[in-house]
Order: structure tokens, then sequence, then C-alpha cells
């Protein structure tokens, strides 16, 4: 596919973690790298998240999680992603993650989890490549016959 394709992505803090300087951060590193951004704010839920991916259309579903929470969190989201038939949609985590939760995290579904510390350039390359894939993928199921 030879055209460039623009991912948006939804931003999302779940949960009582109050930290968001992070998550912005990370919300301009993505814009500047010409991806379109929903930053939703603070202390959000899984059914608030889930109707902000809808009513956005975002590609991916971006959550940062300093809290310890994650696991639960990610579990419910992914859960309520699956009623509202938006299970397709691409999940990458963002925070405090042990690498032990980060290997539950990806089993359940999560695709990415980026610890802090994580290089910008493996973030933006990540999310690049899943809007890519994702509209390679979507344009095969829509090609007419």
């Amino acid at each position: 596919m030879s055209e460039q394709v623009k991912s948006r992505v939804l931003i999302a803090k779940p949960g009582l973690d109050g930290h968001d300087r992070g998550a912005k951060v990370v919300a301009h590193l993505l814009i500047e790298a010409g991806m379109e951004v929903i930053y939703t704010g603070l202390h959000q839920t899984a059914d608030q998240i889930v109707k902000a991916a809808l009513e956005e259309d975002v590609n991916v579903i971006a959550l940062s999680i300093l809290s310890g929470a994650h696991i639960p969190i990610c579990e419910q989201l992914l859960k309520k992603m699956k009623q509202a038939k938006i299970g397709n949609k691409t999940v990458v985590v963002g925070g405090v993650i042990p690498e032990a939760d980060a290997r539950i995290l990806k089993k359940m579904g999560v695709k990415a989890v980026f610890p802090t510390g994580t290089r910008f350039e493996d973030i933006t390359g990540f999310i690049t490549k899943t809007a890519r894939t994702t509209a390679e993928v979507t344009s095969i199921k829509t090609k007419p016959r």
C-alpha cells in the first residue's frame, strides 16, 4: 500500500491515577509524528474509553497506567471492547509495567506494552506499522469481488 495511512490514536488515563504528564508527552510526540490524537483526560472508565473509541473511529487505544492496576483495567477494557464489537482495535499500554505483567497483558490481547523509559521511536514505529497493517487488512476485506 503506497499511500500514507494516518493513525488515529485514543490516549486514555483509566482508573484513579492522577499523573498524566507522560500521557501528554506521548500525545505530543504522536502528533509531531503525523498522527491524529484524541486525549480523553484523567480518571476514565472502560465504558468511557470504549465510547470515545467508537465515536472517534480510532485505530489504536493507548492506555497510560501508573497505578499498578493495569491487569484488571485491561481485562475490563478488553471485555467491554468485545461487547461493543470493536475487539479488532489495537490496544497498547504504557507506564510502570513489570515484565512479568507485560507478558500477561499480551496473552490477554494487548498488542504492545511500553514501560516507562521506552524510546519514542519504538512507540511511533509500532503505532505507524499497526495503522498501515490495519489499513491493508481492511482494504483486503472490503475489496469488491
